[in-house]
């Protein structure tokens, strides 16, 4: 009896024993289990797994929200770390077991590609770190469709992304971004393309602007709008009108399903302007405007939006001294202009500002009559002559001929500066070529109707001094700046080289007058004193220059004389 009781025990214990592994068995260290929350401590919750012991999990595991919810009874996930540490105690982790939970259900979304929603937390090398539950790389090629610049503003955003690569041994985790949008964009072209027609008004998203156009988002496809179709009017660049994301309601004007281009149209959605601008801005009819824009030859004027007229510059004063729009107007000026030209078909319309104010060229022969002194400033010296400026805003012209009776001008500005009051006299207004001819000489009388012959008889003797030295004769500056001519053959001397060995400008020298023509405004001279007013009949009468060159003027003569007497004698 006490073998058969002895044997019982044995079994008793080994079941026991058994029952005791099998326990063991269903808590294998790094599994997650199932246990209750048997208490609340200061700094830790005390777990039953059903084990042997209970375990202990730091508050720090807990977020706040969960501690504020945890009562003794819930149910928690826990993670096995070890089932008996050094002292007997079971070790158990909730951190861990979040964790492990949240790994499998993302190798449970990586599998059947669904999407993880997570929040960019830092930029590293090659692009974000995103936490999804776990820490997980997006590169920088999958965060948009294109390239994004500035990186740091994606710091705190929430996206949703899709897992690529997932390595739970490695703890590797790759996402991306830009699937998802290709996936979107996919969908929203197929719908798209599939109701798009020409004449067809839809809404669009400006993605991208150029010099030539803006290309607008039309929901998974890209539609292009012209520059030229964004207004009835001139647009100087598509920016003045756009900015990237700004949303449009356009019209389609073309597709081209061979090739996937859209042309998109802003303009044709108003009537155009143009159709009756000849009833509407008729030629002769008074207009006002808005300076737009300034270019070398004109201001182009806004009279209605889509609708601009040109001011060339020739049409903004009747003066013609304007050289550029910007010395008469200025960009958001407001100006009234008379309609010159309407090209409908050109869609154009020329414009004239000065024809808004009386044209002083209808005044100017009633005002200032042909022989009226007046007084000016001059405008500008050139080579021909002098502009003199009337109160009027007119210019005319004292020309070089028209400076002195008498003085030989080399150059305008001998007699006048730019900005020197002067005084004139009216000669001629040619009104169909808006020109005005002045004199300056004509302000005295003219010397050589009864001054000129009655100091410069014939015969009469006087001095000056040589101005200029020619292959012809050598011309003398006489009293009050007239000037005489004393011919070569005057003078007896062979050549011009022969003259300027004899002769040098500011050189005194006295002559005779020989002959006074007032109509030509000339004087003939010849020397004093020479061999032709003693009989001497054979060589003309040399000029005869003050000091020392009577001596060479006299060899010259006596040269003559023996060349003369020396032919007789052989004869």
């Amino acid at each position: 009896m006490s073998t058969m009781s002895n044997t019982g025990e044995e079994l008793d214990r080994e079941t026991l024993e058994a029952l005791y592994e099998e326990t063991f068995k269903n808590f294998e260290e790094g599994t997650i289990t199932e246990g209750r929350v048997v208490a609340i401590q200061k700094d830790k919750v005390v777990v039953d797994i059903g084990y042997k012991s209970e375990g202990r999990i730091s508050m720090s595991q807990f977020l706040p929200d969960e501690l504020d919810k945890l009562t003794v009874g819930d149910t928690i996930q826990v993670y096995v770390e070890q089932r008996e540490d050094a002292e007997g105690n079971l070790l158990l982790s909730k951190e861990k077991a979040d964790k492990m939970k949240v790994w499998e259900e993302l190798e449970v979304a990586h599998q059947e590609e669904k999407e993880v929603e997570g929040k960019i937390v830092a930029r590293i090398k090659g692009g974000m770190m995103v936490d999804i539950g776990v820490k997980a790389f997006l590169p920088g090629s999958q965060i948009d469709l294109t390239p994004v610049r500035d990186l740091d503003g994606l710091v705190g955003c929430v996206f949703s992304f899709r897992i690529i690569k997932i390595n739970h041994r490695r703890g590797n985790i790759v996402i991306s971004r830009r699937v998802l949008l290709q996936e979107t964009r996919d969908k929203r072209r197929q719908s798209t393309l599939a109701t798009l027609a020409e004449g067809q008004l839809i809404q669009g998203t400006v993605k991208n602007i150029t010099d030539y156009g803006a290309f607008l988002d039309l929901g998974g496809i890209d539609g292009l709008l012209h520059i030229t179709d964004m207004s009835w009017g001139r647009v100087g660049h598509p920016s003045d009108i756009f900015s990237v994301g700004d949303r449009a309601e356009v019209l389609v004007l073309k597709y081209a399903r061979e090739t996937g281009r859209i042309s998109l149209g802003l303009k044709q959605r108003t009537a155009d302007p143009w159709m009756d601008i000849a009833s509407k801005y008729p030629q002769g009819s008074r207009v006002h405007g808005k300076v737009v824009s300034l270019t070398d030859y004109g201001a182009f004027v806004e009279l209605e939006p889509g609708v601009e007229g040109l001011v060339h510059v020739s049409e903004m004063s009747w003066t013609h001294d304007v050289r550029h729009p910007s010395r008469v107007v200025s960009v958001g000026d407001r100006i009234e202009a008379q309609v010159l030209n309407v090209d409908q078909q050109g869609r154009k319309i020329s414009l004239g500002m000065k024809q808004t104010v009386p044209n002083p060229w209808d005044l100017i022969e009633s005002r200032y009559p042909v022989g009226t002194q007046i007084e000016g400033k001059v405008k500008s010296v050139t080579d021909f002559g002098a502009f003199v400026g009337l109160d009027e805003g007119i210019d005319g012209l004292i020309h070089i001929s028209d400076m002195s009776w008498t003085k030989h001008i080399k150059h305008p500005s001998e007699l006048f500066k730019k900005g020197q009051r002067v005084g004139a006299v009216i000669l001629c207004i040619d009104k169909e070529k808006e020109r005005l001819s002045l004199g300056y000489r004509q302000l005295t009388p003219d010397p050589w109707e009864s001054e000129i012959p009655a100091k410069y008889q014939v015969g009469t003797e006087v001095k000056g001094v040589v101005s200029k030295i020619t292959d012809f004769g050598v011309f003398v500056r006489l009293e009050d700046d007239v000037e005489g001519l004393a011919h070569v053959s005057e003078i007896g001397v062979d050549g011009s080289e022969r003259l300027r060995e004899i002769f040098h400008v500011d050189q005194p020298v006295t002559v005779r007058i020989v002959k006074v023509d007032c109509d030509e405004r000339k004087i003939a001279l010849r020397a004093a004193g020479g061999p032709q007013e003693s009989g001497y009949q054979d060589s003309a009468e040399p000029v005869r220059p003050q000091g020392e060159i009577d001596q060479s003027l006299g060899r010259v003569i006596r040269d003559k004389e023996t060349q003369a007497s020396s032919r007789s004698e052989r004869t």
